[in-house]
């Protein structure tokens, strides 16, 4: 019941997700941040087995860190997105990952740009993705209210949307989302969207 889903705007990239780490029919926890800040300009958020998806990001993100460390340059939102698709190829035909992949990101040449990977490690540049149950609701408001040159409110009032559709329409819903931007200022936590707080464990 995984929802995440993100889109390009005006000079920035906007990512959000479901918050809800789930096994089977239980709910573990409902404030579990499944969107990781590669570094300071790139957001990679994702959806999959628990697991795997841990692991992964993770593994990218030391990745990516260790290649600036060696080089000196930071790695461009394309190049990230295309060593995420070749370590998700690599292992397909090995131990795969079952993870999906949206990887937003800000460089000064290119601008915004967000790239969708999904588990049999393809690769799309796109201006507009999702993946999860909540991906039926998310992808058809995009589809009717998306432009190109969306201002950060705007792109906002869209996510804010496609949460309250998925919450409307979704059988078993996820509670609680978190909202991740990237711009020329860099990669941050912009909003977290709570409708269910998790409680605090009484003490024996």
């Amino acid at each position: 019941m995984e929802c995440v889903f993100g889109l390009v705007g005006n000079g920035f990239a906007v990512v959000a997700a479901d918050t809800s780490a789930v096994h089977s029919i239980l709910l573990h926890k409902s404030n579990e941040d499944k969107i990781t800040v590669l570094d300071s300009h790139k957001l990679i958020a994702a959806s999959g087995e628990s697991g795997d998806r841990v692991q992964f990001t993770e593994y990218i993100q030391k990745n990516v860190a260790l290649y600036q460390f060696r080089n000196g340059i930071p790695l461009t939102t394309a190049a990230a997105a295309n060593f995420t698709r070749g370590e998700l190829a690599t292992a397909l035909r090995k131990n795969p990952y079952f993870v999906n992949i949206l990887l937003a990101g800000y460089d000064k040449e290119t601008g915004p740009s967000l790239y969708y990977i999904d588990y049999i490690a393809t690769l799309h540049k796109v201006d507009k993705g999702a993946f999860g149950y909540g991906s039926y609701f998310s992808l058809s408001m995009m589809d009717r209210h998306y432009h190109s040159g969306m201002m950060i409110e705007e792109a906002i009032d869209l996510v804010d949307k496609c949460i309250m559709e998925i919450r409307s329409r979704l059988v078993v819903a996820p509670p609680n989302f978190v909202i991740k931007i990237v711009d020329k200022e860099g990669a941050r936590e912009y909003a977290w969207r709570e409708s269910v707080k998790d409680a605090a464990v009484a003490s024996a």
